[in-house]
């Protein structure tokens, strides 16, 4: 299986996927639309993964739509694909919803709880990663996967091969790393969380998230 990851800034990358993917001998091509405007055709794409971005896909750059096109297609083509962040988001509008400011930012880990029983043998709360202030409405369609105490849309699946996630189950330790050296600034104003960058790095990542995100990648590409 060809693995295609779209990776929009140095600090966010694919983590715990790298691994899922090597545990099944898959290859793992990464694009980097926004600094070389690379993009994977639907052909040689057998699982989309989108990850974060520091933009926002009401954010007016030609990458941000051929991204969307992409995805389109995938649906079209009823290929898997994962979203992370601005990647759910992406996916949500391409499913005609909308992508705005959230209420309250939230940066740091936090509990989201579990709201459909879509996702097998997952527990009904886990201690997640959360980096945004931008949230997607639920497209029409869509089951409802995950809620948190400050944010009602957390997560969700349009069929059975498509799932989007506002929070991060897929960063390990390293990327943790790379997101709080490099980006850690974010977290220190108007974050609910309260969380400092020191604080986040400090908590660590949680052990089963790696295999919660492997189970979840498992499950839609073997829908």
């Amino acid at each position: 299986m060809r693995v295609n990851v779209l990776q929009h800034t140095p600090s966010e990358g694919p983590g715990s996927i790298l691994q899922w993917a090597k545990h099944h001998h898959h290859e793992v091509f990464t694009y980097h639309p926004a600094q070389f405007g690379k993009l994977p055709s639907v052909q040689e794409t057998d699982l989309l993964v989108i990850l974060g971005s520091p933009q926002s896909p009401n954010d007016d750059f030609p990458w941000i739509k051929a991204e969307r096109q992409l995805i389109k297609e995938m649906l079209m083509a009823d290929k898997p694909i994962f979203g992370a962040c601005f990647g759910a988001q992406q996916i949500a509008v391409v499913l005609g919803a909308k992508v705005h400011k959230a209420a309250v930012k939230e940066v740091g880990w936090a509990p989201v709880n579990l709201q459909s029983d879509v996702l097998t043998d997952f527990p009904q709360t886990a201690t997640v990663l959360h980096w945004h202030e931008e949230m997607f409405e639920l497209p029409e369609g869509a089951k409802l996967l995950f809620t948190s105490r400050d944010h009602q849309n957390q997560g969700f699946a349009y069929g059975d091969k498509v799932i989007g996630l506002q929070f991060h189950f897929e960063p390990d330790l390293y990327n943790l790393r790379s997101m709080v050296v490099n980006d850690g600034d974010y977290a220190d104003e108007g974050n609910v969380l309260k969380q400092t960058a020191d604080q986040i790095l400090v908590h660590g990542v949680p052990k089963e998230n790696v295999s919660l995100m492997a189970k979840l990648l498992d499950q839609i590409v073997n829908a």
